[in-house]
């Protein structure tokens, strides 16, 4: 195959991936509205976890819509992210050697397609993986 003459250098990216690339590029351009509710969504996500975190977990500085809460530990992260998925939320676990080791997190990924009714569900399932007070 990598001798075929059509095969020679056809690694330029299809055509349709490049239509798809240009018109989303007009898209970004014309529709503030996506970034503006994509802020907003990542400060209410903000404000709700400073209370609502498991102690020990924490949420690194980021005004991406990429979200990182540091866990720690590989099978805490793997955990929270299987309970989680059991409350429909899609989270990955990131572990070494993507990340350091021991710092273990879970990847939250906003969208302007989230509403704040999602990330307040968000913000309660994660409040719930809490372990409960000793007594």
């Amino acid at each position: 195959m990598q001798r075929a003459r059509s095969y020679i250098f056809a690694t330029a990216a299809p055509a349709l991936v490049a239509e798809t690339l240009r018109v989303s590029l007009k898209l970004i351009a014309a529709e503030e509205w996506r970034r503006q509710t994509l802020q907003g969504l990542n400060r209410r996500l903000r404000a709700g976890c400073a209370t609502a975190l498991p102690p020990g977990w924490k949420l690194t500085p980021s005004e991406t819509p990429i979200q990182p809460i540091i866990i720690g530990d590989n099978a805490s992260a793997l955990e929270a992210m299987s309970a989680l998925w059991k409350r429909g939320f899609w989270v990955p676990a990131i572990r070494p050697p993507t990340v350091p080791e021991g710092t273990a997190r879970l990847r939250l990924s906003l969208s302007a397609a989230h509403t704040l009714g999602d990330i307040d569900q968000l913000i309660e399932a994660l409040a719930s993986l809490a372990p409960p007070p000793p007594g």
